[in-house]
């Protein structure tokens, strides 16, 4: 079987293995393990390697660069209309020798894929979209688009779309999925964490606007002027990360919190192990890993309420839903901290409920999805 993937995801290629942004990676190496032959569109990375990146396990592979595109700008619309025919032609190619295709949405080459899949209404086809599929939440244009594209049963023949979440009224060929991080081996027994001299905190995710990592530094120095001796570690890069070292410097809290950068899979499951809540104040997420990995290692989450997210929380039974007042968040992130009780009956509550979700059971998933 020839497996072809149509993503927005920057690939990179050093000696001859191919890397790119870890989770992504290792989720498509469970896809590909049953197939002969696999095909990835994707645009070129030109970012040196960093340690968020994995390699792909496959032994046959052929990539097919791509150009990015966006329509952010006036210019950036005239060089998407010069650059996506090329793309689209590109994408035909591959689609035309694939015995299954495989869109990851959104992102601007998915919306192609989303687009040329049209004309193979004949091939097994899935798509994933990893974004929030809430028919209410407001989203670019592009994304919206996408999503009208893979509710429509007649535009998405012999197509299977993986979503976050259980929304009404969504069609049928939309089924609710979850994703995963570790094994059923990596499992341990209920960890029990107390809450006594030092609280951590765990914010992973890109440094960006839309993720809030400047409210989980705030959530922190707050606790902290209080009298509780609080640490914050936030793994991952991006371009909000001078604004942070700013903030951090401005304020003095180099001893309370720490900007760890892009760190592997290892180091960061460690950090998880030894935190007592995982923060990710997001404005959007799909189904956020994060929040998932550290409920996995004992960790209470503090998540605002996006997409499946509550659900994931079991509407604040597992973890707070943050408000994004600091005043009302902090109020009830001070219930876990004074309650020995309350603490660990809802660090363990999240613990059970995520380790169901485990990559043994995922691929059982993937498999009867590439074989039905």
């Amino acid at each position: 079987m020839t497996f072809v993937i149509i993503t927005h995801v920057p690939h990179l290629m050093e000696g001859n293995r191919f890397f790119a942004y870890g989770p992504y990676v290792r989720e498509m190496n469970i896809w590909s393990k049953q197939v002969n032959k696999l095909t990835v569109v994707a645009p070129k990375s030109t970012i040196v390697k960093s340690a968020i990146d994995g390699a792909y396990e496959h032994p046959n592979i052929e990539f097919i660069a791509v150009e990015n595109f966006d329509i952010l700008s006036l210019k950036s619309v005239f060089r998407t209309v010069f650059k996506t025919p090329k793309i689209a032609w590109k994408i035909v190619q591959a689609m035309k020798k694939a015995d299954h295709i495989h869109l990851r949405c959104p992102g601007n080459i998915g919306l192609l894929g989303c687009l040329v899949q049209i004309v193979f209404p004949n091939k097994p086809k899935t798509a994933k979209y990893a974004g929030n599929w809430d028919p209410k939440f407001k989203q670019p244009l592009t994304y919206q688009l996408q999503k009208w594209i893979l509710s429509n049963t007649f535009l998405t023949r012999n197509m299977k779309v993986l979503v976050y979440g259980e929304w009404q009224g969504s069609t049928k060929n939309i089924k609710s999925f979850f994703t995963a991080s570790y094994y059923e081996a990596e499992k341990t027994p209920i960890l029990n964490k107390e809450v006594t001299t030092r609280i951590y905190f765990i914010f992973v995710g890109t440094l960006v606007l839309g993720k809030n990592p400047l409210y989980a530094i705030q959530l922190v120095e707050v606790l902290s002027k209080k009298g509780y001796e609080v640490h914050l570690d936030l793994y991952g890069e991006g371009i909000e990360r001078a604004i942070l070292e700013k903030y951090i410097s401005a304020h003095r809290l180099e001893k309370i919190v720490s900007l760890k950068g892009n760190q592997t899979s290892e180091t960061i499951k460690s950090a998880y192990q030894k935190s007592h809540f995982v923060v990710l104040p997001s404005d959007s997420e799909g189904w956020p890993k994060v929040v998932a990995e550290g409920m996995f290692w004992g960790c209470i989450p503090l998540a605002t309420p996006v997409s499946c997210v509550p659900f994931m929380l079991d509407y604040g039974k597992r973890g707070l839903l943050l408000q994004m007042d600091i005043e009302m968040d902090l109020k009830q992130i001070l219930t876990y901290i004074s309650n020995k009780e309350k603490y660990t009956s809802t660090a363990i509550s999240a613990q059970k409920w995520s380790q169901q979700y485990t990559l043994n059971l995922f691929e059982q998933e993937i498999n009867k999805l590439m074989t039905n």
